[in-house]
């Protein structure tokens, strides 16, 4: 979806339709751990998408990798490591030429009755890894239709784009259901499945209590061979003392291909528990190419639901 041209040190960035290449502006130096401010425009270094920070969220990662790694790492805990992540807006303009659900963002509604869940479109949450910051030359260098409630252009300002204090109510009203505390990682066979739960909240009635959570799925091929998933098996134990065991063919009505020129997916789904937590993991079954079959396992993650009181949310 990138392509990189220009001449010494100037680097520009073009985003293609079909045959045609447009330049949208120039690539500014990735900050490998400084971080970066609200207003920074970029593109996905996965999927490829213009995007741009609202504000920063510090998560624990939780990657078994690295313990499988260590020596004498048996029966040892994964300990999770803080690492910077940024809630985004996806430019619409992209969302039909990603690999990525982009209403993947859901929250509850706010009657009591109620069991929808409703999403808003174009939210993503991104690690600081995957941020390729730019400069923009175009006069409306983002189309959302939160980019302008949330942001205001400042031309003394780098970036020139600021929060207006719309972002700043949005953000303090809806942290409960946006925050992001925790992320899982873990690789089989070369095919990486990353795992951020949310909690969303839980919903009462005569006879008893429901909590939700949502929880977003990033598989990634490492290797240099088509993978493909087929299957996903699921293991969902609640402290009600129930375990659920849930199979299927592929995820979301799609069983995607994970190749060298889209390496990547990324899905959400939903749970709900009648106890205030429990813990899932499970398998995808991937085939490669050459039609050799593997499990590829989901990292365990806890379902933890909050102290609060139960919250009530609202859309923008």
């Amino acid at each position: 979806m990138l392509k990189q041209f220009g001449r010494s040190n100037i680097l520009c960035l073009c985003k293609r339709y079909y045959v045609r290449l447009v330049e949208v502006g120039q690539l500014n130096t990735p900050k490998p751990i400084e971080k970066y401010e609200t207003g920074q425009l970029f593109f996905h270094q996965i999927f490829g998408y213009r995007g741009v920070i609202l504000f920063p969220w510090l998560a624990r990662v939780y990657d078994r990798d690295v313990v499988i790694k260590a020596e004498n790492a048996a029966g040892k805990d994964v300990k999770g490591k803080t690492h910077t992540y940024y809630q985004t807006l996806i430019d619409e303009r992209d969302c039909p030429f990603i690999r990525a659900q982009t209403e993947a963002v859901t929250f509850l509604g706010n009657q009591d009755t109620s069991r929808s869940l409703y999403a808003i479109p174009g939210l993503d949450y991104v690690a600081q890894e995957d941020i390729l910051p730019y400069t923009a030359t175009e006069k409306q260098p983002l189309q959302h239709e939160l980019f302008d409630k949330f942001l205001m252009y400042n031309p003394n300002k780098d970036p020139p784009f600021g929060a207006q204090e719309t972002l700043r109510s949005w953000q303090k009203k809806n942290h409960p259901w946006l925050e992001l505390s925790d992320v899982h990682k873990e690789t089989t066979e070369n095919v990486r499945i990353t795992v951020i739960p949310f909690y969303m909240g839980y919903r009462e009635s005569q006879t008893n209590s429901v909590y939700w959570w949502r929880y977003c799925i990033r598989l990634e091929n490492l290797g240099d061979q088509s993978v493909q998933l087929r299957e996903r098996h699921w293991r969902i134990f609640s402290l009600s003392g129930t375990l659920e065991t849930v199979r299927g063919r592929g995820v979301v009505g799609q069983e995607p291909l994970l190749s060298k020129k889209s390496p990547a997916f990324q899905y959400s789904s939903h749970v709900s528990l009648q106890a205030p937590s429990g813990h899932m993991w499970g398998t995808f079954r991937m085939e490669r190419e050459d039609g050799h079959l593997f499990d590829c396992r989901i990292p365990p993650f806890s379902l933890e639901s909050k102290p609060d009181d139960k919250v009530t949310f609202n859309t923008v």
